[in-house]
């Protein structure tokens, strides 16, 4: 028989003319019981992520080092995580994800697939019609982002070829924030704490190719950046679909949805901003030091990257608000509160 405390949280006895019932019971406990699984879930991969990490970054200094071809892979793999960590997985998933789980909770999920589909459209057109400026403009691009490279022309011309490669890649990754939005809202949290380790895998394999074979490894890392960014979204595509969730590409149009969607962006933007033009600030000193620099600053906040907050509970936090269940919210927030160490 578990003890007091285990009974705390599963026995309840119901009042007088109360509706409760066991099976109510039992869901509130496999509730509590999916918030810990999740989160065992989820940490697993992402440590599997991590170690993985590890060796690329590892491998990755054996191969290319601190040289000039070094400083120019990293720059071509800045830039499209830059934009990503600013339009994508900043401001678009802190407002997508709220919106999109709130239309769950209130609307029903045939109206936040619409919802989302509506998000894709608009989404996949922004990104191309950048990145195809970007690709346009990329040499007078990285005057700005890296302008002490100007003074070496054959290492400028070798960061211009090597971001024309992994530019692209911030459609599929910004997509994959889509898609992992939409799996976080309807409880399915393996497919996207997976999805990182897909990028290490791709970036071993390149390295390891440049190693049996005497080809350029920054142009191996770089396709296999592009190739990964697709993987990746082939894999939740996939994984969307197993969910009930598989999106159409429907016309482009500025729905009332889509028109608060881009509304809520805007402050996220201006926040992740901060962050990012220190970012652009620091890679463009590096750039103007001695050769090296900016692919010791790489390695430097590699090794000095810290997690964000978890987002497990964020869906069913917004569930609980929008169905009135302010108690079940606030219980929530103490269990993934002892979960999450400080």
């Amino acid at each position: 028989m578990a003890g007091p405390p285990h009974r705390r949280w599963v026995t309840v006895i119901p009042p007088p003319g109360s509706t409760l019932s066991a099976a109510g019971e039992f869901l509130y406990t496999c509730r509590r019981m999916s918030l810990l699984r999740s989160f065992a879930t989820v940490g697993g991969y992402t440590m599997a992520s991590r170690v993985l990490g590890f060796v690329r970054d590892i491998l990755t200094a054996a191969f290319l080092g601190a040289g000039p071809v070094a400083d120019a892979f990293f720059i071509a793999q800045r830039l499209p995580n830059l934009f990503r960590s600013l339009f994508a997985e900043g401001a678009f998933n802190a407002a997508f994800v709220p919106l999109f789980a709130g239309m769950i909770a209130t609307e029903g999920r045939v109206a936040a697939k619409r919802f989302a589909e509506d998000a894709l459209a608009v989404l996949l057109l922004a990104l191309l019609a950048f990145v195809l400026l970007g690709e346009a403009t990329m040499p007078w691009f990285l005057q700005l982002i890296a302008p002490g490279f100007a003074a070496e022309p054959e290492k400028y011309a070798l960061t211009v070829a090597l971001t024309r490669i992994t530019f692209p890649y911030l459609v599929f990754i910004s997509l994959v924030s889509l898609q992992g939005g939409i799996l976080t809202s309807v409880d399915r949290f393996a497919a996207t704490a997976a999805t990182p380790m897909l990028l290490n895998i791709f970036l071993i394999a390149a390295l390891a190719l440049s190693w049996c074979w005497p080809v350029e490894a920054a142009f191996l890392l770089a396709w296999a950046l592009a190739l990964a960014g697709l993987a990746q979204f082939l894999w939740l595509m996939v994984s969307c679909a197993r969910a009930g969730m598989a999106l159409a590409l429907p016309w482009p149009r500025l729905t009332a949805g889509v028109r608060k969607l881009i509304k809520l962006m805007v402050p996220g933007v201006f926040g992740a901003g901060v962050t990012q033009v220190n970012l652009l600030i620091s890679t463009a000193i590096a750039s103007l030091l001695p050769t090296g620099a900016v692919s010791y600053l790489y390695y430097a906040r590699r090794r000095g990257r810290a997690d964000p907050a978890h987002p497990l509970p964020a869906r069913r936090l917004r569930r609980g608000g929008d169905r009135g269940d302010r108690l079940g919210a606030r219980r929530l927030c103490r269990r993934a509160a002892r979960l999450r160490p400080c």
